[in-house]
C-alpha cells in the first residue's frame, strides 16, 4: 500500500502555489490540498480556464480558500509580474509545485527565443523559483520539481540546449526538459543545503496519468498525428486517473515525512502507475557534473538564481 492523501493531517494555515493548476494533475493537486484545509493559489495562462477550475475546486470543497494568478511560463516578463503578485498575495508560502508543462510540441519558441518545451518546463520554473526565493526562504518553503518517466530517455544537450543547430525532435526535446526538471530538483536541494537554507527541494512525477497533456502539444498545428491517435488509445487502456497522478506531488509538497532531495512517484509498471513512494531514478539524473553545468547554463540565460548569493 503506497502513500495517499488520507495520511495527511489538516493543512489549515498553510499556503501552496500550483503552477498550471487549472487542469489535469495540477487541478487535482489543488483539490486535494484545499480539501485538507490549505489555501491554494493556482496559476493559469487564461482567466477563463482559471475561473472554471476555481468553480470546480469550490464545488468539491465549498469552503475552499483558493485564488489564481495569471502566468505564462514561456514569457519571462510575465514570470516576473506573476512572481511579484504571488509575493503580494501570499505573505507566507509553504510550497511551490512546478506542475505546469507542455509535451511534444512542434518546433516553437518562447517569447525570449528558447525552445518551447525547455523554456516552459525548466527555464520558466527556474526563473519563477529564483524570483520567489527570498520570500520562500523566509517561510522555509518547499519547492517541488515535476519530472516524468520520460527523464529516462533524456539527454542534456549542454552545447545546444535550445535546438538552435540540432535537428528538432519533439520527443527528444520533451525528454530533455523532463531530465532537466529532475536534475534541477536534486541540484537545488544540494545548493540549499550548502547555503544552510530553511527551504527544501523535492522531485516528483505523476506516472502515466490521463490528462490533456498528451493531446495539447501534439494537437497544435504541425503536431504529430500519429501520437495524437496513439495517446487516445493509451490514455484509455493504460493511464491512471489524474487524481492518482497528483498524489506524488502532494506528498512532496505537504507530507511531514517527505525527504528533501527524494523523487516520488508510482513504483510499479515501469513507474507508470501503482503504489506511490520513492520512485526509480535513472542514473543519468544523478550525474552531478551535468546538473551543475545545466544550472550554470540556465543562469547564463536568466540570471543568478540566488541573486547576490548571500547566505540567508
Amino acid at each position: 500500500m503506497g502513500w495517499t492523501p488520507h495520511q495527511l493531517d489538516h493543512l489549515g494555515g498553510k499556503t501552496y502555489v500550483v503552477t498550471g493548476g487549472n487542469s489535469g494533475i495540477g487541478l487535482c493537486a489543488a483539490k486535494i490540498l484545499t480539501g485538507k484545509g490549505a489555501r491554494v493559489v493556482i496559476t493559469s495562462r487564461s482567466k477563463g480556464k482559471a475561473d472554471k477550475a476555481l468553480d470546480e475546486i469550490r464545488t468539491a470543497s465549498p469552503d475552499a480558500d483558493v485564488d489564481w494568478v495569471q502566468l505564462d511560463l514561456a514569457d519571462l516578463d510575465e514570470v516576473e509580474r506573476a512572481a511579484a503578485q504571488l509575493q503580494e498575495q501570499c505573505p507566507q508560502l509553504d510550497a511551490v509545485i512546478n506542475n505546469a508543462g507542455v509535451m511534444q510540441t512542434p518546433e516553437l519558441r518562447t517569447k525570449q527565443g528558447y525552445e518551447l518545451q525547455l523554456g516552459t518546463n525548466h527555464i520558466g520554473h527556474f526563473k519563477l523559483n529564483s524570483l520567489l526565493m527570498p520570500h520562500l526562504e523566509r517561510s522555509g518553503a518547499r519547492i517541488v520539481a515535476v519530472s516524468s518517466v520520460a527523464h529516462r530517455t533524456g539527454t542534456i544537450q549542454l552545447d545546444d540546449l535550445n535546438f538552435e543547430t540540432t535537428p528538432y525532435e519533439p520527443i527528444k526535446a520533451y525528454s530533455q526538459s523532463k531530465l532537466a526538471n529532475i536534475m534541477y530538483g536534486f541540484e537545488l536541494q544540494r545548493r540549499l543545503e550548502a547555503r544552510g537554507s530553511a527551504c527544501t527541494a523535492y522531485a516528483a512525477h505523476p506516472g502515466y496519468s490521463a490528462t490533456n497533456l498528451q493531446s495539447a502539444g501534439v494537437g497544435l498545428e504541425g503536431g504529430s498525428k500519429f501520437f495524437r491517435g496513439l495517446y487516445k488509445v493509451t490514455n484509455a487502456l493504460v493511464a491512471q486517473s489524474a487524481e492518482t497522478g497528483a498524489y506524488p506531488l502532494v506528498l512532496a509538497a505537504a507530507a511531514p515525512d517527505a525527504k528533501p532531495g527524494a523523487y516520488y512517484g508510482p513504483t510499479r509498471m515501469m513507474q507508470a502507475r501503482g503504489p506511490v513512494g520513492e520512485s526509480f531514478i535513472d542514473p543519468r539524473a544523478k550525474d552531478e557534473s551535468v546538473a551543475q553545468a545545466l544550472w550554470d547554463a540556465t543562469e547564463r540565460l536568466v540570471g543568478a538564481f540566488f541573486g547576490d548569493d548571500a547566505t540567508p
